[in-house]
């Protein structure tokens, strides 16, 4: 991380500092007290409560000094109308300073997963930074940005969005060299209204970039193959399909291993990645595709690709006591929901799907839910709802043919726990999944108890 002094941050962003602090540095970036680095910039947000109200707090667990809208004492600050915007705009400055290559992805559905599969490819060959966990919005982001090495040579940043304008913002700060875009789902379809919606908020990645960047799209996405207006940007398309110019060949599972051939142009580089369900396939040729058009040797494409390890929390499967569990809740839309029902689907033994709602889904959410019902039933033997719209999808799965004796809808977690202790038996694989804002993974905590995990 590169040293920024209040008085060149304040000039960036437009701000006020205190003469006698205005030498102070800071190294990074933090909006919680319980969490704040030492000698990092304290971000008082705006939000639910006053983060002006913790600057002091801030300052005594070690903060450097605050970003703040008013004055609460006499602390090292920078003072600005808007401290949200402003982080924004030091962090733009700050990533022009470092001037790394930047890589941007976006999408409905595994974008965390895409994300680390690029950083882990071009890291073969380059000093690679990227945003951590979910720092994919508009505080996230910039925070991590600000919290780079300063001989990053490529930054890999994850955007996310609920509403329009979000990724335009987010572009607007990395100015992304290139761009992906991995697929358009239904996700945030509550606030965008169609995947019409969808990709047009998506594609505002393109804004922050130069026309002569590189623009990476899913061509087996029908809503990505197809575009009515064109970007300047010229187009590199990924996927399985014959007109795209990175492809997967020849997909196919091995056991716990998903293999293909990474065919482009002459180039054909045989994989084996140690990942359960040919819907990763798509994130893997984004993260040859990105690798290629930096450089990466397509041998080192390959190395990388074999050691790549999957995220906590997104599809780990693992072993706990007689159980062989399938743990997926990071996030939920019907795309993913349907891709582990897949994986689980694929598995030997009984299969036991434990499946939460999928949020933000708005008016499809009824008709969603019911279709992932309908999957269950043809992938699992016993299906257990939780949530809002445990209903909906335990209709679904009596629909798909499940008898109702084998599928049940809960409210309850404590419920849902005590029956899964009750049906459970020796040698079920059980799936857990549902969006992050639903906990399921309390429920799997509380069901697991002392059982430990072996990875499988």
């Amino acid at each position: 991380m590169a040293e920024i002094t209040l008085r060149q941050a304040a000039a960036w962003c437009g701000g006020c500092v205190d003469e006698k602090y205005a030498d102070i540095t800071f190294l990074g970036a933090g909006n919680d007290t319980r969490t704040i680095g030492k000698g990092q910039l304290f971000i008082a947000l705006q939000g639910a409560r006053d983060g002006n109200d913790f600057v002091g707090a801030a300052i005594e667990k070690g903060a450097a000094a605050a970003l703040c809208s008013r004055r609460t004492g006499d602390y090292p600050a920078i003072y600005v109308d808007d401290p949200r915007v402003a982080l924004g705009m030091i962090a733009r400055e700050e990533l022009k300073h470092i001037g790394p290559k930047v890589v941007a992805v976006t999408g409905s559905v595994g974008k965390s997963t895409t994300k680390e599969m690029i950083a882990t490819v071009l890291a073969g060959a380059y000093r690679v930074s990227k945003t951590p966990a979910n720092h994919n919005n508009d505080i996230g982001m910039p925070m991590a940005i600000l919290g780079m090495p300063e001989d990053t040579e490529v930054a890999v940043l994850e955007m996310g969005m609920n509403h329009f304008r979000e990724i335009a913002y987010l572009s607007g700060i990395a100015h992304p060299d290139v761009a992906v875009i991995i697929n358009i789902g239904t996700s945030h379809m509550e606030f965008l209204g169609s995947r019409e919606g969808i990709r047009k908020a998506k594609m505002e990645i393109t804004e922050g970039m130069s026309p002569q960047g590189m623009l990476l799209l899913n061509g087996d996405d029908t809503m990505l193959s197809y575009l009515e207006e064109k970007p300047a940007q010229r187009i590199t398309y990924f996927g399985r399909t014959e007109q795209c110019d990175v492809r997967a060949l020849d997909v196919h599972q091995e056991g716990e291993f998903l293999c293909f051939q990474v065919e482009a142009g002459r180039l054909n580089v045989p994989v084996r990645m140690q990942l359960e369900g040919e819907h990763f396939v798509g994130d893997a040729l984004a993260a040859a595709a990105v690798g290629l058009k930096l450089g990466v040797p397509a041998q080192v494409i390959r190395k990388t690709l074999e050691a790549f390890r999957n995220l906590s929390g997104r599809q780990e499967i693992f072993r706990a006591g007689d159980y062989t569990i399938i743990r997926d809740c990071y996030n939920a839309s019907p795309e993913s929901m349907i891709a582990a029902l897949g994986v689980l689907g694929n598995r030997s033994g009984r299969r036991v799907a434990v499946l939460g709602d999928m949020l933000e889904l708005g008016d499809c959410a009824n008709a969603e839910h019911y279709k992932v019902g309908r999957v269950a039933a043809e992938k699992s033997d016993l299906v257990f709802a939780y949530g809002e719209h445990a209903n909906r999808i335990i209709d679904g799965t009596v629909t798909g043919g499940m008898p109702q004796t084998r599928c049940r809808a809960f409210t309850d977690q404590e419920k849902l726990v005590q029956a899964l202790r009750q049906a459970a038996k020796p040698g079920d694989v059980m799936l857990f999944k549902a969006s992050h804002g639903v906990h399921l993974e309390k429920v799997l905590d509380a069901f697991l108890g002392d059982n430990t995990e072996e990875n499988t």
